[in-house]
């Protein structure tokens, strides 16, 4: 596995279309079966697994198509926060409106 933090997006891309072909011949499947449990054309997954270049949605069709989308769980998780920080930041982020300057209203 390669460190994400020194790759460029096309390079993790890449990486992770790799993986999911990993992943589908762990499953024993083949492109079309992977294809054909996604949703989704079989040049799209030769796309997905040679490239990388996919949609977003494709990338989990595919995840939950070869039953790993527990692992999703982990991608993207928001920092714990202490309850006094919860606290501290609801009071700190309350909504707030741009004001405009107010022009003199001109006299009719």
């Amino acid at each position: 596995m390669r460190a994400f933090e020194l790759l460029t997006h096309q390079e993790i891309c890449l990486e992770l279309g790799q993986r999911c072909r990993r992943l589908r011949l762990q499953a024993n499947l083949t492109q079309l079966e992977l294809a054909e449990r996604a949703g989704a054309s079989l040049s799209s997954i030769r796309r997905l697994e040679a490239s990388g270049q996919t949609t977003l949605e494709l990338l989990v069709r595919a995840i939950q198509a070869l039953h790993l989308a527990s692992h999703l769980e982990n991608l993207l998780v928001l920092p714990v926060l202490s309850i006094a920080d919860a606290e501290r930041d609801a009071v700190a982020t309350k909504r707030q409106r741009a004001v405009s300057p107010r022009r003199p209203r001109k006299a009719v």
